[in-house]
């Protein structure tokens, strides 16, 4: 049997990313699954906080190579109902930043990791899977499908929406399979995007256009499964004039830029986020839609709070006390995150009055007052910090009138 600090069960994003950061706090860390697959015609939106823990890890740079800025986030209404939002645009000058973030291929994304992992002299890499997990009260046994074995005081369970880690901890997982799939696939385009993020909110769900570098973009087009399945088999020039439609040619003529992909949605929280030596990240934790870029961000500030708990912990990460911090710490922001995208989402599969005028309300406030969609935006990047710029201004007027008195 071989020891080790820390197991990380799952090699996407999040379990390269687990991985690095733990190891970057001092950690001895088993990484288990294979090497990931060069297909994922997907991008990555990585937000401010999201790109500031990679800078810390060493591959901010390495990223931003291949990455285009988003400077604007625009939702548009265009589902024809009789209650309609107006156009909402986000833009990062308005809080003081220069972007929200930036996109990127998640093949450049998975390229630049699976690099810095190899490099980490304390990432045990082992291209296989865990097959069997016996979680102690003083360790976390895994056996991997090679026929070794390893202990370890903390599992990190990044083994995705079906997490066999998580079952093993006895962690319930409610999920609901959603009546929608996402169509992926890139463009060119003959007009400049200007860094600018359009989602275009339809009754099947969102149709979301995000920049890359030059004249290019991601379009990740939500649809009812059946219709998802039938765009995908359209040549590219059909594909792309029906794109371009949808888009009501906000960008000119489109030309499909390689293949595409169609991946089922769906929506699925934890009731718990750790347990008996397992904490849980990215898509073991939470499932969500496609809606404002939340997925691999809620997924990074699991594993930025992890580190930081573990590193607090350093005797023993995966105590009681330790994994009892950590569900404390993420519980309420992942459960804020999830239940306005998963909102959101549903208000746009509903036909009812009431829940096409609470989205249509929502938006218009947020479109037409500045302080409340700062306080948005500001939230949506870092929880709290939308709290604390408010109460930065309030003690700002306070001093104000104090020097007129």
């Amino acid at each position: 049997m071989e020891e080790t600090d820390i197991i990380v069960a799952g090699s996407g994003p999040a379990g390269l990313i687990a991985a690095l950061a733990l190891a970057s706090d001092g950690f001895e860390v088993i990484l288990a699954g294979p090497a990931p697959a060069q297909t994922d015609r997907r991008t990555t939106a990585l937000m401010l906080p999201a790109l500031a823990l990679l800078d810390r890890l060493g591959v901010g740079e390495a990223l931003a190579g291949a990455a285009a800025p988003l400077e604007v986030m625009r939702i548009a209404d265009v589902t024809g109902r009789l209650v309609r939002s107006p156009t909402v645009t986000f833009r990062a000058a308005e809080i003081g930043e220069r972007r929200f973030g930036l996109n990127m291929p998640n093949t450049h994304l998975l390229a630049v990791l699976t690099q810095a992992v190899e490099a980490e002299s304390r990432i045990d890499w082992r291209r296989t899977i865990v097959d069997q997990w016996q979680l102690d009260p003083d360790a976390a046994v895994a056996r991997l499908a090679d026929g070794t074995t390893v202990l370890a005081q903390l599992a990190v369970a990044a083994d995705g929406r079906g997490s066999p880690a998580r079952e093993a901890a006895g962690i319930a997982s409610r999920r609901r399979d959603l009546p929608q799939a996402a169509l992926v696939f890139n463009v060119v385009h003959e007009r400049p995007h200007g860094n600018v993020s359009t989602e275009l909110h339809t009754p099947s769900g969102p149709f979301t256009q995000v920049p890359l570098p030059g004249q290019r973009s991601s379009i990740v087009w939500v649809e009812r499964p059946e219709t998802a399945q039938a765009l995908a088999a359209l040549s590219d020039a059909d594909l792309a004039l029906r794109a371009e439609a949808r888009m009501e040619s906000l960008l000119g003529k489109l030309a499909v830029d390689g293949g595409r992909q169609v991946h089922r949605l769906g929506e699925a929280s934890a009731s718990r986020l750790a347990a008996r030596r397992v904490a849980l990240v990215g898509e073991a934790a939470h499932l969500i839609p496609p809606i404002g870029a939340q997925g691999l961000n809620l997924g990074c500030a699991d594993i930025d709070a992890l580190a930081s708990i573990a590193a607090n912990n350093r005797d023993d990460p995966g105590s009681a006390a330790a994994l009892a911090d950590y569900d404390r710490r993420r519980r309420a922001d992942v459960m804020a995150r999830s239940t306005a995208v998963n909102l959101l989402n549903h208000s746009l599969l509903s036909g009812l009055l009431p829940a096409q005028i609470a989205r249509a309300a929502g938006l218009a406030a947020l479109g037409s007052l500045a302080p409340l969609r700062g306080f948005f935006m500001r939230e949506g990047l870092k929880p709290g910090s939308g709290f604390r710029a408010l109460a930065d201004g309030l003690r700002g007027r306070g001093r104000a009138v104090a020097g007129r008195s």
